[in-house]
């Protein structure tokens, strides 16, 4: 397949979709359906919106209205300080709020970004069909917080807001004193004359209202006073002193409490009890209903959910429930396995070439003509979330409709679950969201949230909170994908690579996801999420051949944080790095000299290497042991990140990583304390899942379970780390993923330099020195 022609075929069955959009005329993000367009109010008439972005309190209180979930990744702020850059607002006045559901609010950038282009693509026809997507973003109106979008989706309709607001209420002021708007500016929060007279944002805000701009000016990055600052989050407070809400600390009088037992992966019944069995559950202290559940299209498998007075007794009726009925035997299931689905991926891997996603130079001519190749496979498992706060949410059914508490990153497609399993309307359920106590993609499903609603729709009138414990979270996820790829490659008599072959095999995540949500579009077509971080990798190579081949397994997968980035950054930069020891080159040059023309990439592998001291001698750890350096480099979500991890091993193989260097460039650094915490948090996600990270999946159920089992990077386990941001005026890129795929490279790759033992498969594990 020719590279266009790849470009082209995931768009090919939505063209006449895309061209109808064309035709609409363009709409500004500023003004929504939930949101009148000006003068519209809060808080009994006091509070006014200007736009639906933000509202002004007479007391100068600025809401900023974000339709971005919060789920640790600081986006609030960001997201904030665009809007008080523009407005010239006072800081210590700012205040976030949920937004409505709006088609305003909708995630333009991340479908934008999402089509199958290369970075380096740019020509008229790849700009003419990114902008056509961007103008059917808009006119669907997705709400979703994932794929690192929120800065790079808002920082012109925030931007725009701030600059819209700042000039109504410059008008308003100069209306009031009879001058020029041209004579007056803003200035922390309010509106200053020429002359020195002065009114408040608070005072001007009713009166803005009148005052709509027919046109705006966004400040130049030189002028600056917030934006690139290191400003303090606005949830640091609420969530150090316990007061902040999420989903999970909904709180109702009346309100009753949901457990559920699930049937294992590949079940269509629920869980087999016997009359008997239901009625002695029903007999347990404060259940009030024992319900059975057919699960739903939003992929929550067939369950018993019990219904009592506090979760306690509703967890503890469950757990008797599903020692009762022996859940995990429920006929159907007992085949699924990850060794039945690894062993489907090695004979896909020998009999499939796969889906072509990127092809250029004849690299399989080049490769069957080569006198020096070099032939590797690597594999990654499958594994789960494991966020924080397990699945929880909240539904009360009423003859008006029905209401959601919970914490979503689709709070559109959340409304939509409850409003399909009651047999409503959309618009007849009010989604109340909540942050999040972690998402990394889970949140992007509403499995447990169609559960919740068909668990309320029993019990009329009365708030109903499912939680699942930490067992049912893990064991039922939508999980990475357990993926394998063989990668091969043609050297020169100088080591330089003449061809580069990647072929993966896996479950595609993305295209699973689409069928439970019903993107009719994207179920068709390669999925880009499978074999990200290969076709479009930065290196320039003479000659390119990347594919991946679908496999189907009734383990259900999702999204999971950097998605496909998440491992084949692991099995690409791995296998460079045997390309430079087949070479017998140093890593960081090797990489470097495939670097010259992505200047770019370039800046961040310098950087990286630099502020590392590579090349030099380290000290040994302090158990006394060796250590040694690794370097890994990806690009993701917009941003490139290269990563150098030092580590030892200790005598009972196991592995330190001691320090991390990472240096970055996502574009124009918004808030450089969020970003040096994102990248932070995505190399400990990373470590946790390189070191320890393996979910092992028998008779149709997972066998980890718990954190006990299913290890997080402990404190002390911790690496110091240390990131570096290249200094940027480009549009802002993704940070919440792009910090974790170098990671388990750059251990594998310092582990092969540490002891010459080169390691192909997640989790890394040495052999310890008393078993080798």
């Amino acid at each position: 397949m020719k590279r266009r022609t790849f470009l082209l075929a995931g768009l090919g069955t939505g063209g006449a979709l895309f061209l109808g959009w064309a035709l609409l005329p363009p709409r500004q993000r500023l003004v929504g359906s939930t949101l009148p367009e000006s003068g519209g109010t809060d808080t009994g008439g006091k509070a006014v919106a200007l736009n639906g972005w933000l509202i002004i309190a007479p007391d100068d209180t600025i809401t900023v209205v974000v339709p971005k979930a919060e789920m640790g990744q600081g986006t609030h702020t960001a997201l904030a300080m665009l809007m008080a850059e523009e407005l010239d607002c006072d800081w210590a006045r700012v205040r976030v709020e949920h937004s409505p559901i709006d088609k305003i609010y909708g995630n333009v950038s991340a479908l934008v970004e999402g089509l199958p282009f290369a970075p380096e693509a740019d020509d008229t026809l790849v700009r003419g069909i990114r902008w056509m997507m961007a103008k059917t973003a808009r006119e669907l109106g997705v709400m979703m917080t994932g794929g690192s979008s929120s800065v790079r989706d808002c920082w012109m309709p925030m931007r725009e807001a701030g600059a819209s607001a700042r000039a109504s209420l410059i008008a308003a002021a100069a209306a009031s004193w009879g001058v020029a708007a041209s004579t007056c500016r803003a200035e922390q929060g309010a509106v200053i004359s020429a002359d020195g007279r002065r009114l408040r944002f608070g005072e001007l805000a009713a009166q803005a209202v009148q005052h709509r701009p027919s046109t705006i000016t966004l400040k130049a990055a030189a002028n600056f006073t917030v934006v690139g600052k290191p400003m303090p989050r606005l949830d640091s407070a609420a969530k150090s002193n316990g007061t902040a809400t999420y989903g999970i600390d909904v709180s109702m009088p009346n309100m009753l409490y949901a457990a559920v037992v699930m049937s294992p992966f590949g079940a269509s019944t629920a869980p087999s009890a016997t009359a008997a069995q239901m009625a002695r559950s029903r007999t347990m202290p404060g259940v009030r209903a024992v319900v059975s559940l057919p699960g739903s299209r939003y992929g929550d498998p067939p369950a018993l959910a019990v219904v009592a007075e506090s979760w306690w007794q509703a967890h503890k009726a469950a757990q008797a429930l599903a020692t009762a009925t022996a859940a995990g035997t429920t006929a159907g299931s007992s085949a699924v396995s990850t060794v039945t689905v690894l062993q489907d991926i090695r004979s896909t891997l020998r009999n499939d070439d796969g889906m072509p996603l990127r092809v250029y130079g004849g690299a399989k001519k080049v490769l069957a003509a080569a006198s020096r190749t070099v032939d590797a496979t690597y594999e990654a498992p499958y594994l789960a979330h494991a966020t924080m706060e397990p699945m929880n949410a909240t539904v009360r059914v009423s003859n008006d409709g029905a209401e959601l508490w919970t914490g979503t990153q689709v709070p559109g497609y959340a409304r939509a679950a409850v409003a399909h399993v009651l047999g409503l309307d959309d618009e007849r359920v009010t989604v109340h969201q909540h942050i999040l106590g972690g998402g990394f993609g889970r949140r992007l499903d509403v499995d447990y949230i169609a559960q919740a609603a068909a668990i309320a729709k029993t019990a009329p009138g009365v708030p109903v909170q499912l939680i699942w414990s930490r067992e049912d979270d893990i064991r039922h996820d939508f999980y990475r994908p357990a993926t394998m790829s063989r990668l091969r490659a043609a050297l020169d008599a100088e080591g330089r690579v003449t061809a580069f072959l990647t072929h993966s095999a896996g479950q595609a995540p993305f295209k699973a996801y689409s069928k439970r949500v019903g993107f009719l579009l994207t179920q068709s077509g390669p999925d880009r999420t499978s074999s990200e971080g290969t076709w479009d990798q930065p290196y320039a190579f003479p000659a390119l051949h990347a594919s991946h081949s679908e496999t189907e397994s009734a383990i259900p997968v999702g999204s999971w944080r950097s998605v496909g980035h998440s491992h084949q950054a692991f099995f690409v930069e791995c296998f460079i790095d045997e390309l430079a020891s087949a070479a017998k080159q140093d890593p960081a040059a090797y990489r470097a000299a495939m670097l010259q023309s992505h200047p770019r990439a370039l800046r961040v592998l310098q950087l990286a290497t630099e502020k590392s001291g590579w090349g030099t001698p380290l000290t040994p750890a302090p158990d006394g042991r060796p250590r040694a350096r690794g370097i890994a480099l990806h690009a993701a979500f917009g941003s490139i990140v290269a990563e150098v991890a030092e580590v030892s091993v200790a005598a009972d193989g196991r592995i330190r990583v001691h320090r991390v260097v990472a240096a970055v460039d996502c574009g124009l650094a918004v808030n450089p304390n969020i970003i040096t915490q994102q990248i932070e948090s995505g190399i400990i996600d990373g470590l946790s899942a390189a070191l320890n990270g393996e979910l092992v999946i028998e008779g149709g159920a997972p066998r980890q379970s718990n954190f006990q089992d299913y290890r997080l990077l402990r404190i002390n386990e911790c690496p110091v780390i240390e990131t570096h941001i290249v200094p940027s005026l480009d549009v802002p890129s993704g940070v919440g993923e792009p910090g974790l795929p170098p990671i388990a490279p750059a251990v594998a790759n310092a582990l092969f330099m540490l002891t010459g033992t080169r390691l192909r498969s997640l989790p890394l594990r040495m052999p310890s020195e008393a078993s080798s």
